[in-house]
């Protein structure tokens, strides 16, 4: 079956995120969102069909998870990232960003510093600073067009931490790291007693030429110290239904973990988030890669488009997901500036830079996951805008 992702589907008025709070967060509804990180592309159809399918029972009582849930799983993360996981190391999470809050409530007490390396996913800021932690900033590297983790500054901010969250794949920039990385990165944390808390929501968003190593998978150091969320609802856009789940493989992490989870009765989960994710994982994965040659013809475009037309901007090519982080600070222009270029300008809404940090200024994110001809309108009145600068 052919996939088509040039349909293009009007999102307004259905309580979407992206088109519905355009009036909030811009005082205009006008714009092209381009901005929150769902995808304007048909959820799959086996998972709305097994959706549709427990709706047919008419009775949505107190349930006990799909039995292949787990099972699915399991069978997903040993087929796509060579990793071996047990039925009794998984916890169902409402979610991977409710999950981090529950870490940092789980594994740090109030006052303790918690490091993020930024620019990084905004969450990241809000989950350590809510619950009354320390932030601590350590800035990425930025050079050759890709970020890195700075270790000489690195090694230095963790001795005084309990936590480090680590974006794998890294959001925005949507770098893959490779194993030496992750590896350098949990010695580093081990010797200093620090527990790693990892995304790898974008995990199985990773584009062709790169492969994801999941951070618990590449040393027994990283296994020891890892608690890792992943979820099903970034690469099968689903994420309005919860659904997400943590692995644990450290016996002592795990428990206290688990323990804190039941602890707010979250691990019962709900059925459409069991049913879908069984249906993702099962029958989905001819979508996942035709979505993912698209996406990826959609950067192609991107980069070749800006380019070629656009002086002043250089896209961040990513190596995983559907994110593209525009380096505009070629424009010699303020931040400030390039955000109203974008919102007064062109008539778009992406995500500022400084959204993910001090260090995202000269930055914008642009999401590519929508229907080609949207993203051509996008970037032919960028275009237009930069050329009255």
């Amino acid at each position: 079956m052919r996939y088509n992702f040039d349909e293009e589907i009007d999102r307004r008025n259905s309580g979407a995120v992206k088109t519905d709070l355009l009036g909030v967060m811009w005082q205009r509804r006008d714009l092209l969102p381009l901005w929150v990180a769902d995808m304007d592309f048909r959820t799959p159809q086996p998972v709305l069909s097994a959706i549709k399918k427990r709706c047919e029972h008419e009775i949505l009582g107190y349930s006990l998870p799909n039995r292949q849930w787990k099972s699915s799983i399991i069978k997903w993360q040993k087929t796509q990232h060579d990793w071996s996981v047990e039925a009794n190391q998984i916890s169902f999470v409402p979610g991977v960003v409710p999950a981090l809050a529950l870490a940092v409530n789980c594994f740090s007490d109030k006052g303790d510093k918690i490091m993020v390396q930024t620019p990084v996913y905004h969450p990241f800021f809000d989950v350590v600073e809510k619950h009354g932690r320390t932030l601590v900033q350590n800035p990425l590297l930025f050079e050759d067009g890709q970020f890195r983790v700075d270790f000489d500054k690195f090694a230095e901010q963790i001795k005084d931490c309990s936590m480090l969250l680590f974006c794998s794949p890294h959001n925005p920039g949507g770098r893959v790291w490779d194993a030496e990385t992750i590896r350098r990165v949990a010695e580093i944390c081990k010797e200093n007693n620090v527990v790693v808390v990892v995304d790898e929501i974008h995990a199985d968003l990773t584009l062709p030429g790169f492969c994801h190593k999941p951070f618990a998978s590449v040393s027994s150091a990283a296994k020891d110290i890892c608690v890792t969320l992943c979820s099903p609802s970034k690469t099968f856009n689903m994420p309005a239904l919860s659904n997400a789940y943590v692995i644990v493989q450290n016996d002592l992490l795990r428990k206290e973990m688990f323990d804190f989870i039941e602890k707010f009765s979250l691990h019962y989960g709900n059925v459409f988030a069991f049913e879908a994710t069984v249906a993702a994982y099962t029958e989905c994965e001819e979508w996942r890669r035709q979505m993912l040659a698209y996406v990826n013809g959609n950067i192609d475009f991107v980069c070749d488009f800006i380019e070629k037309n656009v002086h002043g901007i250089k896209p961040v090519r990513p190596q995983a997901s559907f994110l593209v982080f525009l380096d505009c600070r070629g424009l010699g222009i303020p931040h400030e500036q390039i955000v109203r270029l974008f919102v007064d300008g062109a008539g778009l809404a992406l995500n500022s830079g400084t959204d993910f940090g001090e260090n995202g200024a000269g930055f914008m994110r642009l999401n590519v996951a929508t229907p080609r001809a949207v993203l051509q309108k996008a970037l032919e009145s960028l275009k237009l805008a930069v050329e009255k600068l």
